[in-house]
């Protein structure tokens, strides 16, 4: 992790850099421009200009200090790819704040300008009232007075907006022609053709070069040992020897003083361990790079005067910081504790790849480190393109190992993976696995042939984009681990929802991370971000990101008073009416859809959005329902019936299309069926509505039982009808009023047939009422010996006796 943020901020560092470089190496013609007026001076001249008027011209577009800087980069710009990037650069940093201010300029007065057109549109003269056959009508004198008079002063305030957008034009576009001449540089060097480190001639040279630079190091080492050079820092002895001791405890100490504390909290520590573990390492960072600062202030304090001696030393926190970042990396995606490691390699594998991470990061060093002698001591071209190729090819060796091994666990996830299992995660790191193989191919065989900055291009990116995957990873797991903290839900919060949105947030954070490790520019990346600002348009209005939040605000603020009130009408108020369960759940829902679309009204209000730019929106969906929505829309028109009309309402028992359970929920859509199997069966609202649906419950619970039993004939009809009587009055939920009814039915087959109709007063109790009485009636048939029969079928055979003379 440390890695990857340590090598965003050096990105950082380095732009900054580059531009204090330019200020400084920069040539007189290319001196800054002024900048514009203060805004102190903009508001004294806004005290004195006109109330009509907009502000002078004085730091805007009829500045002579801009006229002098567009007229320049103008000339840049002509000139082409001969203009120095350090001058392109320069001019167009200046260019930027006045492409801001025109921007402003643009908009100023903006509610004036509506009003006075406004007035002007009501004063036009309206021909429909005029006369029939010449259609004219001649307005009074002193309203066309007035709409002349409204005209010059809507003239007088247009004329600086409409300078101030020609500015802004130029301005932009200058902007546009200078960031296509520097992307054309880049890519030209990229390309260009180089010494190739093969070429034996260029050993020679390098060879030549770098015994130089041994000797010119030796005797700077000479000249800065020398007495009278050392003897400056005595009067700084004291704080010399006390950065001294701190560097070398927190250097030897501090590693195992993380260790003692990882130790101790994988023995002690409980819940949450993964996120105090996750902190306490960090220490193997911070402490040895604490004592490096302390080593580094140390040898600052001697006051040596030489100037790479200094810039060596100012540039060692950042290689100490690369090694421990790559190594504290290493340790949390390839950890020897398997519940640990975030890639969950075998554990030979996992030591091979923690290996070739430490030995990227030390490539990395040596690179810097000669990148540093090259600045401090120039070189040839040769002589560097033969210095740095033995450290491209064992970097892409190592990087090939590396994405070998990554090849192949994603080989074995997905080979274990079962069929309706993740595969994602396995293919995501074969593709990576394959990707970075083809660059550590690629990039030493480029560099070789002389394309030592396009392979180098490939190379150096694809590592610190590996770095900030891992970084990724990392985190996001570390937010899961705090999340299942927050929650007490422990692992199992590595799966929610909740880390995942944030490992996507943080994957977005990441982007302009990853551009500009690929190439892209600051100016780049802020040019991204004033053109999302200026938002898109829609017919006539823009919606910049502003409007968009300021929406969702509004939205969220009303769906959250909408909910609210809901559950206070639900909770408290309408449980304290006479309203019926179902006309409770309608009314809610009501309110809920009334707010929804009451918090959707205000927002796009409050945001400023024109509906009537969205027509033809409204037009495209309008035909979308015409051919392919009728059915939700009839489905939602169903549910808006459902809840108004009531038909049914959620409790109810009812049957539809062969389904019978209890409605437990009505949506918009469809309403969701509890079977008595306990499953979810969904219904279109649009079948409820317009076909036949059996409610049981439909106002009051209150139902008809029906139990049918046969007797043998030969019984006493009357003693069983008594029976009957007195086993139906004796079920509880039978009401008395009306009395139970036996019923004499038929002659049967085999039997005498009854049946007990009797009114429950809750239906939904039927089976269980219907089981006792069944029961009941069985114990006492039994006991009065009245018999149930069973089907009974006599067999006639004809012709017995030729039957019987077969048998003999």
């Amino acid at each position: 992790m440390k890695m990857s943020v340590r090598r965003a901020l050096a990105v950082l560092l380095l732009a900054a850099w580059g531009a204090a470089a330019i200020a400084q190496t920069a040539p007189q013609e290319d001196a800054p421009v002024q900048d514009p007026p203060s805004s102190e001076a903009e508001g004294q001249a806004e005290q004195s200009a006109p109330a009509t008027t907009l502000l002078p011209l004085r730091g805007t577009a009829g500045d002579p200090v801009w006229e002098q800087l567009a007229t320049r980069a103008e000339r840049l710009i002509d000139v082409g790819d001969a203009a120095s990037a350090q001058a392109l650069e320069s001019v167009r940093s200046q260019l930027v704040p006045w492409r801001v201010r025109f921007a402003q300029a643009r908009d100023a007065n903006s509610e004036r300008i509506e009003t006075l057109r406004a007035q002007i549109d009501a004063l036009k003269p309206d021909n429909s009232l005029g006369d029939e056959q010449t259609g004219s009508f001649e307005q009074a004198p002193d309203i066309a007075q007035r709409r002349e008079a409204l005209e010059a002063q809507l003239a007088e305030l247009l004329a600086p907006v409409q300078v101030a957008e020609a500015a802004y034009r130029r301005a932009n576009g200058a902007i546009g022609e200078i960031d296509r001449i520097i992307r054309q540089q880049n890519a030209r060097r990229l390309l260009s053709l180089g010494p190739s480190p093969l070429a034996p001639g260029n050993w020679a040279t390098a060879i030549q070069e770098t015994s130089s630079l041994v000797r010119n190091l030796s005797d700077s080492r000479a000249e800065l040992m020398r007495d009278g050079q050392l003897g400056k820092a005595r009067d700084n002895l004291p704080g010399i020897v006390f950065l001294l001791a701190v560097a070398v405890v927190f250097l030897f100490r501090g590693p195992v003083w993380a260790d003692s504390a990882l130790a101790a909290l994988n023995r002690y520590a409980g819940h949450g361990t993964s996120v105090w573990t996750f902190l306490v390492s960090l220490f193997r960072i911070i402490i040895p790079l604490s004592g490096i600062v302390a080593l580094v202030s140390a040898l600052t304090l001697f006051e040596l005067p030489s100037d790479g001696f200094g810039r060596f030393l100012l540039a060692i926190p950042i290689w100490g910081a690369i090694l421990l970042g790559f190594r504290w990396l290493a340790d949390r995606l390839f950890s020897n504790d398997s519940e640990q490691a975030l890639i969950a390699m075998p554990e030979n594998q996992r030591a091979k790849a923690h290996l070739y991470f430490v030995m990227l990061s030390y490539l990395f060093v040596l690179r810097g480190v000669m990148e540093l002698l090259s600045q401090i001591d120039p070189v040839s071209p040769a002589t560097k393109a033969v210095a740095a190729f033995p450290v491209v090819v064992l970097s892409g060796a190592a990087l090939a190992a590396l994405g070998q091994l990554l090849r192949k666990f994603g080989n074995r996830l997905l080979t274990e993976a079962d069929a309706d299992g993740p595969r994602l995660p396995a293919r995501v790191l074969q593709s990576i696995g394959t990707s970075v193989i083809v660059v550590a191919a690629v990039a030493p065989v480029m560099a070789a042939l002389g394309y030592a900055e396009a392979g180098n291009a490939l190379l150096y990116p694809t590592i610190m984009t590996l770095l900030l995957l891992g970084l990724l990873l990392v985190l996001q797991r570390f937010f899961a681990d705090l999340y299942g903290l927050l929650t007490r839900q422990g692992a199992r919060a590595r799966d929610a929802l909740a880390p995942i949105l944030i490992g996507f947030m943080l994957a977005i954070l990441a982007l302009p991370v990853l551009a500009l490790i690929w190439g892209a520019r600051i100016a780049d990346l802020t040019e991204v971000w004033t053109r999302f600002q200026a938002g898109f348009t829609i017919g006539e209005t823009t919606i910049s990101p502003e409007n968009f939040l300021t929406f969702l605000l509004v939205f969220a603020i009303g769906f959250s008073l909408t909910r609210l009130v809901q559950g206070t009408m639900r909770g408290l108020v309408l449980p304290r009416t006479r309203l019926d369960l179902g006309g409770q759940n309608a009314l809610v829902s009501g309110l809920g859809y009334l707010g929804v679309f009451l918090a959707g009204l205000a927002a796009v209000t409050t945001a400023g959005i024109d509906l009537s730019a969205l027509a033809f929106v409204a037009g495209a969906l309008s035909l979308g329902v015409g051919f392919g929505l009728q059915n939700i829309v009839s489905n939602f028109v169903s549910g808006i019936i459902l809840l108004v009309e009531r038909p049914i309402s959620e409790g109810d028992w009812i049957e539809v299309g062969g389904e019978m359970g209890y409605v437990r929920d009505i949506s918009v859509r469809a309403t969701r069926i509890e079977t008595f199997d306990r499953t979810d069966v969904i219904v279109p609202n649009s079948d409820l509505v317009s076909g036949r649906v059996t409610n049981y419950t439909r106002g009051n619970t209150v139902g008809r039982l029906i139990v049918k039993i046969g007797v043998a004939y030969g019984s006493d009809t009357r003693k069983v009808e008594t029976i009957l009587r007195e086993i139906a009055e004796a079920e509880p939920m039978v009401l008395a009023n009306p009395p139970p009814a036996i019923v004499f039915d038929s002659f049967g087959d085999s039997a005498l047939n009854f049946e007990i109709r009797a009114i429950l007063r809750d239906v939904n109790w039927i089976l269980s009422v219907k089981t006792s009485i069944n029961h009941a009636i069985a114990e006492r048939f039994r006991e009065e010996g009245i018999e149930i029969p069973f089907p009974q079928r006599d067999l006639w055979l004809r012709n017995a006796a030729e039957l019987k003379g077969n048998e003999k």
